[in-house]
């Protein structure tokens, strides 16, 4: 048995233009449900927010999203989490970085680090914040 993790990214209202980035970005398939498609309107005005929706790429990255409901709370807060990227190339690693950074505060510049040949934080325009690096055996 296998257990698979997916980042799961909480929106109000912006999900559909979250998923149409990260989409161009790393490529894939965009698969987006609304509350009017899943007959679950709460608020006639939301009709057309995304109840569940998700990128999948065939080279493994898969991130999915929604928008929480106005009849729930909801804050997003400073750093409840990061979305790690891994890739086996700098060139990989660099295209993604290229891609996120465009609207994005740069928290730590993509550079080699002591444990990685190229590591980077930033803040997405959706303020997501991903750490981007390459794999690396550590022999710390």
């Amino acid at each position: 048995m296998s257990v698979k993790t997916v980042t799961h990214l909480n929106f109000r209202g912006d999900a559909r233009a979250a998923l149409e980035f990260y989409q161009s970005v790393f490529g894939g398939d965009l698969a987006a449900v609304t509350y009017e498609d899943a007959g679950a309107v709460q608020d006639p005005a939301a009709a057309d927010q995304v109840m569940w929706g998700q990128v999948l790429s065939g080279e493994g990255f898969h991130v999915m999203a929604y928008d929480v409901p106005a009849s729930l709370p909801w804050n997003q807060g400073e750093n409840p989490f990061f979305v790690s990227v891994r890739g086996e190339t700098t060139q990989e690693i660099s295209a993604y970085w290229e891609k996120l950074s465009e609207g994005a505060a740069i928290v730590q510049p993509l550079e080699p680090s002591g444990w990685a040949p190229l590591y980077g934080m930033l803040k997405d325009r959706f303020g997501v914040v991903w750490v981007l690096d390459v794999v690396s055996e550590y022999n710390g």
